[in-house]
C-alpha cells in the first residue's frame, strides 16, 4: 500500500528538476499533487512528461506577494488540505562580489528568501494537522565558495528560517525540515548567467569536491523527500539534512 495515496501535495518550482522529479516520485505513489511554476509552457511541458490526473499545475511566481496570495486561494479552492508542502523554488546567479549587480541580488532574495517565507506564512493555514514542510537550501548555505556570494546567503536564510519554523510549528505538530542538496545535475545550472564554457568548468569543478566523484541527480534528492514527507521520519523536525555525496566532509 502507497503510504502517499490520495494525500495532498505542493511542491513550488516543480516544473523542472529537483521539483519535477519529486513530483513524479510521489505521483508514483498515488498522491495529488500541485506544482507551480512561472511559465506556462514550462508547466505544460512538466504535464506533458508526468501525464498523469493526479497532477494539477498552477502558474505562480513565487517572487510576487499578490501571486502567493492566490496560490494560498487556489489551494483553499481544492477543499483538502496539504499533507506535505515542499518549497522549492528557487533560483541562481553566479558572479564575483564585484560582478553582482543589484538586480541579480534583488532577484535572488525575492524569490528564494522572501517568497518562500511568505508562501510559507500563507499556506500555514492550509497545512493538515501532522504536516510535512520540507525546505529546499543548499550546502552552499556553510561554504564559501568563490562567486556563489549572494546565492549562498539566500540559502544559509532559509536554513535559518527553517529551523526557527520548525519550533513554532510543533505545537501545530507540523514537522519542518530543511533539504540541503550538494552539487545535483539541473537545470539551474545553465540558467545562471554564465557562459556554457564556464558552466562546464564550473561542474567539473564540483565533481573533484565531491568524496563520491559524480554529481547526484534529481531522482536521489526526490528519494529524500519523500523520507521527509514519510512517517518514517515522524520524530525528525528541525533537522538540516545535507545530500552532497560527502561534500560536507571536506569543511
Amino acid at each position: 500500500m502507497n503510504q502517499f495515496k490520495d494525500k495532498q501535495i505542493l511542491i513550488t518550482g516543480g516544473n523542472s528538476g529537483m521539483g519535477l522529479a519529486s513530483a513524479k516520485a510521489f505521483i508514483a505513489q498515488g498522491a495529488h499533487v500541485l506544482i507551480t511554476g512561472k511559465n506556462a509552457d514550462n508547466l505544460k511541458k512538466a504535464a506533458a512528461e508526468i501525464n498523469s490526473p493526479n497532477l494539477k499545475t498552477i502558474l505562480s511566481d513565487t517572487s510576487d506577494i499578490k501571486s502567493i496570495e492566490a496560490l494560498a486561494a487556489t489551494v483553499a479552492q481544492t477543499g483538502k488540505k496539504l499533507d506535505v508542502l515542499f518549497l522549492n523554488a528557487g533560483i541562481g546567479r553566479f558572479g564575483s562580489i564585484e560582478q553582482t549587480s543589484v538586480e541579480d541580488f534583488d532577484i535572488q532574495f525575492n524569490t528564494n528568501v522572501r517568497g518562500l517565507y511568505f508562501t510559507l506564512q500563507k499556506l500555514i493555514p492550509h497545512l493538515k494537522d501532522g504536516a510535512s514542510v520540507i525546505l529546499n537550501s543548499s550546502v552552499v548555505s556553510t561554504a564559501a565558495l568563490a562567486n556563489m556570494s549572494a546565492y549562498s546567503a539566500t540559502k544559509a536564510a532559509v536554513s535559518s528560517i527553517g529551523r526557527i519554523a520548525a519550533t513554532e510549528l510543533a505545537a501545530k505538530n507540523i514537522r519542518v525540515n530543511i533539504l540541503s542538496p550538494g552539487p545535483i545535475e539541473t537545470p539551474i545550472m545553465g540558467k545562471s548567467g554564465l557562459p556554457a564554457e564556464a558552466v562546464s568548468n564550473f561542474k567539473a569543478g564540483l565533481v573533484s569536491g565531491v568524496p563520491l566523484g559524480r554529481i547526484g541527480q534529481a531522482h536521489e534528492i526526490a528519494d529524500t523527500v519523500l523520507f521527509l514527507a514519510s512517517d518514517a521520519s515522524s520524530f525528525i523536525t528541525g533537522v538540516e539534512l545535507q545530500v552532497d555525496g560527502g561534500v560536507g566532509l571536506k569543511r
